[in-house]
């Protein structure tokens, strides 16, 4: 097959499974902060036959998140290691990264882009932050 119809057609997968955006405040987040700890999430990675440990990623033990629907209406995420958050700063510059890994530090908030080692992202204040988005 053609390398480019073989992209062509990932791209158009990508485009037909659409995942659902929620927003919530900096205010909201840090509230339901307020009683979660930190955690190292263990991973494991099965490659048929054998099952390897990745070195744990730290994050947050929140299993649930209140978010605001796109029609302003209140419900309630299950965080599952799927889960993204999305937060858009003040300059319009995005970063994107796994929401099991937010951690809220001081007045800033950090993650990782991924779960198999710490891809740390660069810490962001809370007063550079215009909107946080999650996507399930």
């Amino acid at each position: 097959m053609n390398k480019s119809l073989i992209l062509f057609s990932f791209f158009c997968l990508f485009l037909l499974t659409g995942c659902a955006t929620y927003h919530l405040s900096t205010q909201s987040l840090v509230e339901q902060f307020g009683n979660s700890s930190t955690e190292k999430k263990k991973i494991l990675l099965p490659v048929f036959p054998y099952v390897f440990f990745v070195d744990p990623v730290t994050g947050n033990d929140l299993q649930t998140i209140k978010v605001l629907d796109k029609n302003g209406q209140e419900k309630i995420l299950t965080v599952t290691n799927q889960t993204g958050v999305r937060i858009t700063r003040t300059d319009s510059s995005r970063t994107t990264f796994y929401f099991n890994t937010l951690l809220l530090k001081d007045s800033t908030i950090t993650g990782s882009k991924t779960h198999f080692f710490n891809a740390h992202i660069k810490p962001i204040n809370f007063k550079d932050i215009s909107k946080i988005e999650i996507q399930k």
